[in-house]
C-alpha cells in the first residue's frame, strides 16, 4: 500500500487548500478514498453527525503534477484512510507561498500522511517543513459503509441563490430560530422561513430556476404542480456551516428537496463536486 503525490503548480495547490478548508469546516473525522484518478472525502451519515453526510470528489490530474498510487490489493487498487481534515488544512497553511508541496503515506509509529512543504529560500539550500498527520487505515471488509449515496427521489430540485445573500440572510434568521424552512417549487421559487412564536420571517427568492435532470431522478416531480411547494425543516447551524464554510466558490450550486425527509445540496466548480445531505427534523 503506497501513495505519494506532488504540486508543483501555485493555482493547484491554492485550490487544494480551498477545498480542504471546506472540507475541515463539514467535518471533524472525514474518510479519504484515494483511487488512480480520484480523490474522495466522505463523511457518512452517523447520528454522530446528526444525520449530516458529504462526499467531495476530486479528479486528481487538475491539481496534483505527480500522484503513485498503490492500493491494497490488485483486484481492490484503492485506500481508504480516516483522516481529521483540520490537520491537513493547517499543514497546507504553511504552503501558500511554497515552491512544491509533497504528500505522501508514511508509518512513523503509526500511520501518517506526511506533508513536506519547500518552501522558497534566499540560500541555495531548501528549507523544508514536515507535517505527520496522523491517520488510520480503514480495513477492506469495511469499504462498503463508505458508496457514494444515491441522489434522492426528490421532489423539487432548484439552482441556489448567489451563496453569499443565501449566507448573510440564514445568519441572520439564526439569531431567531434554531431551525429554518426551506421550500421551493418547479417555478424557480425558492422561500427561507422561520416560525417561532414571537416571530414569522420568510426571505423569497424569485427566478432560480430548475435543473434539467436527464436520469430518472424526475420521476416524483412529472406530475407536480409547478407551484406546490416542496419543503424540509433543517437545522440552520447545519445549512450555515455549509454556506460558511464553503471556499469552492462554486459555478454551479443548487439543492434537491424531499418533502419532509431531506435537503440535498450539490457544489460544481469544473474538478470539484461537493454533495452535501442534512435531514430533515420532525
Amino acid at each position: 500500500m503506497r501513495f505519494r503525490a506532488k504540486i508543483v503548480d501555485v493555482a493547484c495547490l491554492n485550490h487544494f487548500t480551498r477545498v480542504i478548508n471546506t472540507i475541515a469546516k463539514l467535518a471533524k473525522t472525514c474518510t479519504l478514498r484515494l483511487t488512480v484518478d480520484k480523490l474522495y472525502f466522505i463523511l457518512t451519515d452517523k447520528v454522530a453527525n446528526g444525520g449530516v453526510s458529504m462526499w467531495c470528489e476530486l479528479n486528481q490530474g487538475n491539481f496534483f503534477d505527480e500522484f503513485q498510487m498503490e492500493g491494497v490489493a490488485a483486484e481492490h487498487n484503492e485506500i481508504y484512510l480516516e483522516l481529521t481534515p483540520e490537520n491537513l488544512s493547517r499543514a497546507l497553511k504553511t504552503a501558500q507561498n511554497a515552491k512544491t508541496v509533497k504528500i505522501k503515506l508514511t508509518n512513523k509509529h503509526c500511520p501518517c500522511l506526511t506533508v513536506a512543504v519547500e518552501l522558497p529560500s534566499l540560500s541555495s539550500s531548501s528549507r523544508i517543513v514536515t507535517h505527520d498527520i496522523p491517520v488510520g487505515v480503514i480495513p477492506r471488509r469495511l469499504w462498503n459503509d463508505f458508496r457514494e449515496p444515491s441522489v434522492p427521489d426528490f421532489d423539487v430540485s432548484i439552482y441556489l441563490p448567489v451563496l453569499k445573500t443565501m449566507k448573510s440572510v440564514v445568519e441572520r434568521m439564526k439569531n431567531l430560530s434554531n431551525c429554518i424552512v426551506l421550500e421551493a417549487n418547479l417555478n424557480g421559487e425558492m422561500n427561507l422561513k422561520i416560525e417561532t412564536d414571537l416571530v414569522s420571517v420568510t426571505t423569497h427568492f424569485k427566478g432560480l430556476g430548475n435543473p434539467p435532470w436527464e436520469d430518472g431522478s424526475q420521476n416524483s416531480t412529472q406530475d407536480r404542480d409547478p407551484e406546490s411547494m416542496a419543503e424540509a425543516r433543517i437545522d440552520i447551524r447545519k445549512l450555515l456551516q455549509l454556506l460558511a464554510g464553503q471556499q469552492v466558490n462554486p459555478t454551479k450550486a443548487l439543492c434537491n428537496i424531499v418533502s419532509k425527509r431531506i435537503v440535498h445540496f450539490i457544489l460544481l466548480h469544473e474538478e470539484v463536486s461537493l454533495q452535501y445531505f442534512i435531514p430533515a427534523l420532525a
